[in-house]
């Protein structure tokens, strides 16, 4: 009897195990993009220029797939392409708390992020109301205007912090 339960209980921990490895998220990274942010580690404006280009790239990605014929092939990519790219957003907000935190001088890399959420509100706005991505257009467009909203908040304090602080600007943390 016991060695009944001996195997059942095998065999839920085994189900449970495959089932965690297929709810894993995808990374919105490609190794090679995952791997020159992990290289630019200890350059935050380099790493918000990088995260910067990236979402681009994926703002093109949805933009090509919009203008495709509406196939529910599309609309499936489309909706893993939109949360990839608002992984990817959320991604750069939480970096642009640590570098608020480290008092990183990154006012050079936010004025083109600035220019970029404006881009990427307006393509995410621009795009058709279809209910196959919808709730991951809505993510999508809610993780854009929490970005934009940080990095305005940031550019403030970075400028009042830094027009009180001019001996610590352009670095890359401020000096204890």
């Amino acid at each position: 009897m016991w060695k009944m339960y001996l195997v059942a209980a095998v065999l839920l921990a085994m189900a449970g195990a495959t089932l965690l490895a297929q709810r894993q998220a995808r990374d919105p990274l490609t190794p090679d993009q995952a791997q020159q942010i992990a290289t630019a580690g200890i350059d935050p404006p380099g790493r918000v220029r990088l995260y910067t280009k990236f979402l681009n790239e994926h703002a093109d990605a949805i933009k090509a797939l919009a203008r495709r014929a509406d196939t529910p092939a599309r609309n499936n990519r489309l909706a893993s392409e939109l949360e990839d790219f608002a992984d990817l957003m959320d991604e750069l907000g939480s970096n642009l708390d640590v570098y608020s935190d480290r008092k990183s001088d990154i006012r050079k890399a936010l004025k083109p992020l600035d220019d970029s959420i404006q881009q990427w509100q307006q393509m995410l706005h621009d795009l058709p109301s279809e209910s196959a991505f919808d709730l991951a257009r809505t993510d999508a467009m809610d993780s854009s205007n929490d970005l934009a909203d940080q990095a305005k908040q940031m550019t403030h304090d970075q400028d009042v912090y830094f027009e009180e602080h001019k001996d610590q600007q352009g670095q890359e943390r401020a000096v204890p």
